[in-house]
C-alpha cells in the first residue's frame, strides 16, 4: 500500500540514481557495510512505528523487529509518497527514523532534521549515515568532475552533524567510521584494498568514507509518571516506627542478674 502526500510544486527527489548506483562494484562494497552497521543498531531498538527515510527500494530495517516498518520518498515504490522536508506523519508518533544519505543530497537538510526531530517520541531513536569529506572518498570528489551519485553530493562533516543534531536535543549515543577504501570501480581492486578497512580503524578513524550515527531525542523537564499500582504499593510498604529516647536508654542498660 503507497500513499502520496506529495506537492506538484515540489521538486523531485530522485532515489533510483542511488539504488542504481548501489548496484555497482563500489555501491556494493559500501552497503554492505552500512547495512551491517544499521543491522547491529536497530536489532535492539523497539516501539511501534520505525521510517526509512529514502531509497525505498532497499528494505534497510529489515532487524528491526516494530510491527510497522515504512519507507518514505517521492518514488511511487514507496509506503509513503512525500516530500522529506514536510512529513505528513502526527508529531510525537514514531520510535525509529532511519536517515540513509539523506541530508547531504538534500537542498534543507536542517529541516529535514526538524521533522524528523517532531515525529519522533521522547526517546526516539535516529540513525543517520552521510558520506565524509574528510576521507578518500571526499578528495576524489573534489578532484574530479563527475556529477553522478555520490560525487554530486555536499559530504557532511561528522562534527557538523553532531552540531545540528545538538541544537535539536538530540544525544549521540553511538557511532563509527566505515569504507576506508579508495573508490575504485573495480571489484578487483576493492578486494585488494580491504586490508585497510582494519588499518583505518586503528590509524586513521576519521577517514572512513561513511560516517554512522545514532542518536536519541532527550526533552528535558520531563516527568516520569508511574502507574497507580505502583504508588499504592509504595504507600503500604512498611516502615520503622520510632521509639521513645527513654525505651531505648532502657534497652541498652545491662540488667542486674540476681
Amino acid at each position: 500500500m503507497s500513499i502520496d502526500a506529495t506537492t506538484p510544486e515540489s521538486p523531485a527527489v530522485n532515489s533510483s540514481d542511488a539504488e542504481a548506483w548501489l548496484q555497482t562494484p563500489l555501491g556494493r562494497y559500501l552497503l554492505a557495510r552500512e547495512q551491517a552497521y544499521i543491522d547491529n543498531t536497530v536489532a535492539d531498538i523497539f516501539g511501534y512505528n520505525a521510517l526509512q527515510i529514502g531509497l525505498p527500494g532497499l528494505d534497510l530495517l529489515r532487524a528491526n523487529r516494530m510491527p510497522l516498518r515504512a519507507t518514505v520518498d517521492r518514488a511511487a515504490t514507496a509506503n509513503l509518497r512525500a516530500e522529506f522536508t514536510e512529513l505528513p506523519v502526527v508529531s510525537a508518533s514514531v520510535d525509529l527514523v532511519l536517515l540513509p544519505h539523506v541530508l547531504e543530497f538534500s537542498e534543507s537538510p536542517h529541516q529535514i532534521l526538524r521533522e524528523v526531530d517532531r515525529v519522533l517520541v521522547p526517546g526516539g531513536h535516529v540513525v543517520v549515515t552521510c558520506f565524509n569529506p574528510m576521507s578518500l572518498w571526499g578528495a576524489w570528489r573534489t578532484l574530479t568532475e563527475d556529477e553522478a551519485y555520490p560525487w554530486n553530493g555536499r559530504f557532511i562533516h561528522l562534527m557538523r552533524l553532531k552540531d545540528w543534531l545538538a541544537l535539536l536535543g538530540f544525544e549521540v549515543t553511538g557511532g563509527a567510521m566505515g569504507c576506508y577504501v579508495p573508490p575504485c570501480a573495480s571489484e578487483k581492486w576493492l578486494n585488494r584494498f580491504t586490508f585497510m578497512e582494519s588499518a583505518g580503524d586503528r590509524w586513521w578513524p576519521f577517514s572512513g568514507a561513511v560516517s554512522f550515527l545514532h542518536a536519541v531525542k532527550r526533552v528535558h523537564g520531563m516527568r516520569v509518571i508511574t502507574p497507580r499500582w505502583a504508588q499504592t504499593a509504595r504507600s503500604k510498604r512498611l516502615v520503622t516506627v520510632p521509639h521513645k529516647q527513654e525505651d531505648l536508654l532502657a534497652a541498652r542498660r545491662p540488667r542486674r542478674v540476681k
